[in-house]
């Protein structure tokens, strides 16, 4: 299946593949014009990679712009995205995201007492904490070993579909939607605006908005009915998944072998009471999606372009069944594939595996243009995974976070975020990448949802609205729009997911079945590997983690965000966000510099729902800033003290008393 070997670094800058043949990464890189004219698609043409880097070129040089965005806005965390635009041509010719502020969960947890990172690593996020902590808990589970039983196994299915009825709704209308909003289009696009106040919805009497322009005034920031309805939502399903886990979005009743959460039958009326509603929230955000996307489509020539990224795209999966979890690495291509939502690879819009265990040895993580320090000149801790298969060098169990603020240019290093690589390929993961995934593989065994081969059926309940069947179909490209529209149907796939559990934990209550958690300990002596697969609201999540001799001895997170904001790579791949940029055309309306907005590139990054805080972690105040001279190449002021210590010292004697 993978056709590459695990390579090493060589102290010449070279990389050395395990059976001993080198080659050299060339650090210039083509420019988008060079790379279309190699590609036989024409217009139609995806950049494969990106632009990552280019030559001096003065005459045409004079007509680009470098546009600068620091921070983006409507995204968690912090991010800064650098474009280099040729405004007479309208296109971008190279992109680079940022992550501007460090993380240090992988040191904060070195030393520590494994049941610490359940807690800890939840902080990883504010506003998705419990996927870390049932990530963690998963590592840990498959550390110890402890198998939960099956009540504590749908507490967490149920809690993290409610969660991601909160995150995606979020995302959706007060993130994304504003883009999309009268107030927004009036500046950027008012021709498209007068249009779509003239354009009949054709879901409108599912949805209630009688025209596009209707949508779009409901988008409007503050004020909006939809930006207004979608706060209510994310309340109620906020509390839906309080009920599960205790509280959110830190809940302190996860823990290796389940929950601790105190369930009865009251729990679950109220958590029923909620649900209710959010079945036809289902059908009218989908319908109201589709209504949007298909008339920037069909009106807006070029928007097909806007944030298109290659049909590369990775997930873990999500939603164990109880009857075959049992938290086994040897075991995990069995329970992943028995998940409600599919593990998987898509590679060129075809899916090559759906094995938890070829996800796992399939991964790599680069740091050559990162702020981190390549780990690679020590001996390698493990050669092979618990099931006996090869490891890189690079994968997350061999990794050693080595901070180093060192470089302030796109040609060295630019950002706190690694790069992931799956079999060398660069991968986005978000909703749409989960359904995709599902619908390839037809693994899914559930009376409400059904994969096809080529999209997704979806079997929701009566309630105020009538029962209908909503059916997402696999895209024939993968762009904004699309992330948009998938991420909008995956909300009848979470509702589904939580009507299933709330069916299966009242056959359990019934049977006297209401355990929710195992006991398990901590070994005291030898080597112990944990990962959790899970997902978070933008997809895929993993935690890796080592015990030694009953404490952390490495632990490192993989995040969405880590794959969709990732630079480039060792062998000049651009990551997701910046791809998806140098994929877009400017279709905005402007005079000239002073009123671009660069709307169109923002709309294409802000569809992949960026998360930063789990991408990066932690600010140290005062002493000398490591990263301070160009503010539009960073907003970090990562401090090593006044002493100037490297930035990984400062952090273990800051945490070495804790």
């Amino acid at each position: 299946m993978f056709e590459h070997l695990p390579i090493t670094r060589a102290d010449d800058g070279s990389y050395r593949t395990v059976d001993g043949g080198t080659f050299r990464v060339d650090e210039t890189h083509r420019s988008t014009a060079e790379r279309v004219a190699d590609m036989t698609g024409g217009d139609d043409a995806v950049h494969p990679d990106g632009a990552g880097l280019h030559e001096a070129d003065p005459e045409r040089d004079e007509q680009l712009h470098d546009i600068d965005i620091d921070p983006v806005t409507r995204v968690a965390g912090s991010l800064a995205f650098h474009a280099n635009v040729d405004l007479e041509e309208r296109t971008v010719r190279e992109a680079h995201a940022q992550a501007t502020l460090f993380r240090g969960y992988e040191i904060i947890l070195e030393g520590r007492d494994p049941r610490d990172a359940i807690d800890l690593s939840s902080r990883a996020c504010g506003v998705c904490g419990a996927v870390h902590s049932i990530c963690s808990s998963m590592a840990l589970e498959m550390a110890l070993p402890v198998e939960p039983p099956p009540m504590g196994v749908w507490a967490r299915n149920m809690g993290q579909a409610a969660a991601f009825l909160y995150d995606n709704s979020l995302h959706l209308h007060l993130l994304a939607g504003p883009d999309y909003s009268a107030a927004m289009m009036a500046d950027t696009n008012p021709d498209l605006l007068a249009t779509a106040r003239e354009t009949a919805a054709p879901h409108a009497d599912i949805h209630g908005y009688e025209t596009v322009g209707e949508i779009m005034e409901g988008l409007n920031p503050l004020e909006g009915d939809l930006y207004l309805s979608a706060l209510e939502k994310t309340r109620d399903a906020r509390q839906m998944a309080s009920l599960m886990l205790g509280k959110y979005p830190h809940p302190s009743t996860i823990a290796p072998g389940g929950v601790t959460t105190t369930l009865s039958r009251s729990s679950f009326t109220q958590f029923y009471t909620r649900l209710d509603d959010m079945f036809d929230w289902a059908k009218q955000v989908a319908y109201l999606w589709d209504d949007l996307m298909d008339f920037m489509l069909e009106e807006q020539a070029g928007f097909e372009h806007v944030g298109e990224h290659p049909k590369n795209m990775i997930g873990t999966g999500v939603y164990d069944d109880p009857d075959v979890y049992n938290a086994r690495y040897e075991d995990a291509d069995e329970w992943g594939n028995a998940r409600l939502a599919t593990p998987g690879v898509v590679v060129d819009g075809e899916l090559v595996t759906t094995n938890l265990t070829e996800i796992d040895i399939g991964m790599e993580e680069f740091v050559d243009h990162a702020y981190y320090e390549d780990w690679t000149d020590e001996a390698v801790p493990f050669e092979t995974s618990p099931a006996g298969d090869p490891l890189s060098p690079y994968h997350p169990w061999n990794k050693e976070t080595r901070p180093k603020p060192d470089g302030k240019s796109w040609r060295e290093r630019y950002t706190w975020g690694t790069a992931p690589r799956w079999d060398r390929h660069t991968m986005e993961c978000c909703p749409h990448a989960r359904l995709w995934i599902t619908a390839l593989a037809e693994e899914v065994d559930n009376p409400f949802i059904r994969p096809t081969g080529d999209g997704i059926e979806f079997d929701l309940p009566e309630a105020d609205l009538e029962a209908m069947t909503l059916r997402w179909d696999v895209p024939d490209r993968l762009n904004a729009a699309e992330r948009l529209r998938g991420k909008a149907y995956a909300l009848a796939h979470h509702a589904l997911v939580c009507y299933t559990g709330f069916i299966e934990s009242l056959e359990l209550l019934k049977g006297g079945e209401d355990a929710v958690h195992t006991e398990f300990s901590i070994p005291k002596r030898g080597t112990h590997r944990g990962v959790g697969f899970w997902e978070a609201g933008r997809g895929f999540l993993t935690h890796h983690l080592t015990l030694e001799d009953g404490l952390i001895d490495n632990y490192q997170i993989v995040t969405p965000s880590t794959w969709n904001s990732s630079p480039t790579g060792p062998f000049g791949q651009s990551g997701p966000f910046e791809v998806g940029a140098m994929n877009t055309p400017i279709l905005e309306d402007f005079d000239g510099e002073d009123d671009f907005s660069a709307i169109d590139i923002l709309r294409g990054v802000r569809s992949f729902d960026p998360c930063m805080p789990c991408t990066v972690h932690m600010y140290t105040a005062g002493g000398n800033d490591v990263i301070s001279e160009n503010v539009t190449m960073t907003t970090c002021g990562c401090s090593t003290g006044s002493d100037d210590k490297p930035a990984e010292v400062t952090l273990r004697e800051m945490l070495a008393d804790d």
